[in-house]
């Protein structure tokens, strides 16, 4: 069965799309750490990010690396924080979050609700547009 991710990938759920290219997408949070919480994933479904062969793992990265690029140009941070995880969702994932301090990255304690829609519009439009 597929991972929400891959319904995502696959336009069958809506998301606020960052990037995406022919081995890799970018979206945001929907329930994001900070403002600006950006999901990278890799199109092909796999629970563990270690079980990709070298070529495309690192691919993975340098596609991450665009993204928090484009994320630290377009949002107030310090920086780009990254986690992963892999627990949440059975498909490998890496979380790029705008920080300020060490205490952004909490995912217990900092997760947000869901922000309206208006405002992930403008943080997509916001990061896209450093791309």
């Amino acid at each position: 069965m597929a991972s929400i991710f891959s319904k995502i990938i696959n336009g069958e759920i809506p998301c606020y799309k960052i990037a995406e290219n022919e081995d890799y997408f970018a979206f945001l949070d929907i329930n994001p750490v900070q403002k600006g919480h950006t999901l990278v994933v890799p199109k092909i479904e796999k629970d563990y990010i270690f079980d990709y062969d070298p070529e495309y793992y690192a691919g993975l990265w340098k596609f991450a690396q665009k993204i928090a690029a484009a994320q630290k140009k377009a949002l107030p941070c310090k920086r780009i924080g990254i986690a992963v995880i892999g627990l949440e969702v059975p498909h490998a994932h890496i979380h790029l979050v705008p920080l300020t301090n060490e205490g952004d990255l909490d995912f217990d304690a900092s997760k947000k609700k869901t922000l309206p829609a208006e405002e992930m519009v403008e943080i997509a439009e916001k990061i896209k547009k450093e791309l």
